[in-house]
C-alpha cells in the first residue's frame, strides 16, 4: 500500500514554502509607466491614481534615478503634449516631449531601458489614435494613413534614445509598418514590444485622466479587440509575429490572465502584462480605506501574473513593489 501524500509537509515552514514555491516575482520582472508633460519642476497627482504624477522632464529624471536604484530594469514614457492637433504632431516631432524625456533620461541613467509608447491618442485634437475621415464622429480610424504616422513617430523616438518602441495602436499591420521605418533609419537592433492583444477596456478610465486621452466622441472599439474574444488574441500575435515584434504584450492584465496563458503557449517571445490604471485605481482606494493589506494584494496579484505566464510586468505599483521585495 503506497503512503498517503500530505501536501501540507511542504508548506510547515516558511522557508520550506520558499524552497518549493513553483513561481517567484523579481524586481527585474517591473517596468515602471511615467507621464511626461511640458514645463519645470511640475509633479501633479492623477487625482484616480494616487501616487501617479504627470512629471515635467526633470522631474521624469528624477524618478528615473530612483527606479534605476531601486533596482527596476525599465521605464515606459507617455507624453502629454501642450498642443494637439489632427496631425498628432506633438507623437512624432523631434522635440516632442517623449523625444526629450527619452533623451534626458538615457543622458541621466544610460543603463536604465527606456521605452516609447507609440501611439496617437494623447496627441491627437480628437482623442483618437490615427486619422479620422473629415466629418467622422464615430471615431472609425483610418488604418494605412495611420501607419504612416506611427512609423514617423517611432523612428523619432528611436532617435532621441529609446531603447524599445512599443506600438499600442491596434491598428492592422502596425507592427510591419514601425519595423520597416526603424529598419530604414538605421535602427535594426532596436526591439518592438507590441500591444498585440490590447482590449477595449473599461479598466482605463484612469490613465485617460492622466494621459488626457479620453475621446472626443466615439470609442476605440473599432480598433481595440472585444473583451469577449480570446481567439482572436491569438490571430492577433500570430500576425505580428511575422511581422516581426520581439516581444507580445497583453492589456489588460487582471481580468486577461487566460490570454496571458494562451499568448504565452502559443508563442516562444517574451510576454508582457500591462497591470492597467484601474486595477491600480481599485487596489490603491481599498487600501486607502484600509479594507486591504496592500502590500500582500500588489505581490499576489503581480506573482499572479507572472504564474499565468509573464516575463514583464508594466505596473504603477512598480516602485513599492521593489520596495517590499527588497526588505
Amino acid at each position: 500500500m503506497f503512503p498517503v501524500h500530505r501536501p501540507r509537509r511542504l508548506r510547515s515552514h516558511p522557508q520550506l514554502r520558499r524552497m518549493v514555491r513553483e513561481t517567484v516575482l523579481t524586481t527585474s520582472d517591473l517596468i515602471y509607466p511615467l507621464f511626461a508633460v511640458p514645463g519645470e519642476a511640475i509633479a501633479k497627482e492623477v487625482k484616480s491614481m494616487p501616487g501617479v504624477f504627470q512629471l515635467s522632464v526633470d522631474k521624469i529624471v528624477e524618478e528615473a534615478k530612483e527606479v534605476y536604484d531601486l533596482g527596476i530594469p525599465g521605464i515606459i514614457l507617455f507624453g502629454i503634449p501642450a498642443d494637439k492637433d489632427d496631425d498628432a504632431t506633438g507623437a512624432w516631432h523631434d522635440c516632442g516631449i517623449v523625444q526629450k524625456a527619452a533623451t534626458a533620461v538615457k543622458e541621466a541613467v544610460p543603463d536604465l531601458i527606456v521605452i516609447a509608447d507609440t501611439c496617437l491618442c494623447e496627441y491627437t485634437a480628437h482623442g483618437h489614435c490615427g486619422y479620422l475621415e473629415v466629418g467622422d464622429l464615430t471615431g472609425r480610424v483610418l488604418n494605412d494613413p495611420t501607419l504612416e504616422l506611427l512609423k514617423k513617430t517611432a523612428v523619432s523616438q528611436a532617435k532621441a534614445g529609446a531603447d524599445i518602441i512599443a506600438p499600442s495602436g491596434m491598428m492592422d499591420g502596425f507592427v510591419q509598418a514601425v519595423r520597416e521605418g526603424l529598419d530604414a533609419a538605421g535602427f535594426q537592433d532596436t526591439p518592438i514590444m507590441s500591444y498585440a492583444a490590447k482590449y477595449a477596456s473599461a479598466y482605463y478610465g484612469p490613465f485617460r485622466d492622466a494621459a488626457d486621452s479620453t475621446p472626443q466622441f466615439g470609442d476605440r472599439r473599432t480598433y481595440q479587440m472585444d473583451p469577449g474574444n480570446a481567439r482572436e488574441a491569438l490571430k492577433e500575435i500570430e500576425l505580428d509575429i511575422a511581422e516581426g515584434a520581439d516581444m507580445l504584450m497583453v492589456k489588460p492584465a487582471l481580468s486577461y490572465m487566460d490570454i496571458i496563458w494562451r499568448v504565452k503557449e502559443a508563442s516562444n517571445l517574451p510576454v508582457a502584462a500591462y497591470n492597467v490604471s484601474g486595477e491600480y485605481a481599485m487596489v490603491k482606494a481599498a487600501a486607502l480605506n484600509g479594507w486591504i493589506d496592500e502590500q500582500r494584494v500588489v505581490l499576489e496579484t503581480l506573482t499572479s501574473f507572472r504564474r499565468a505566464g509573464a516575463d514583464l510586468i508594466l505596473t504603477y505599483h512598480a516602485k513599492d513593489a521593489a520596495r517590499w521585495l527588497g526588505a
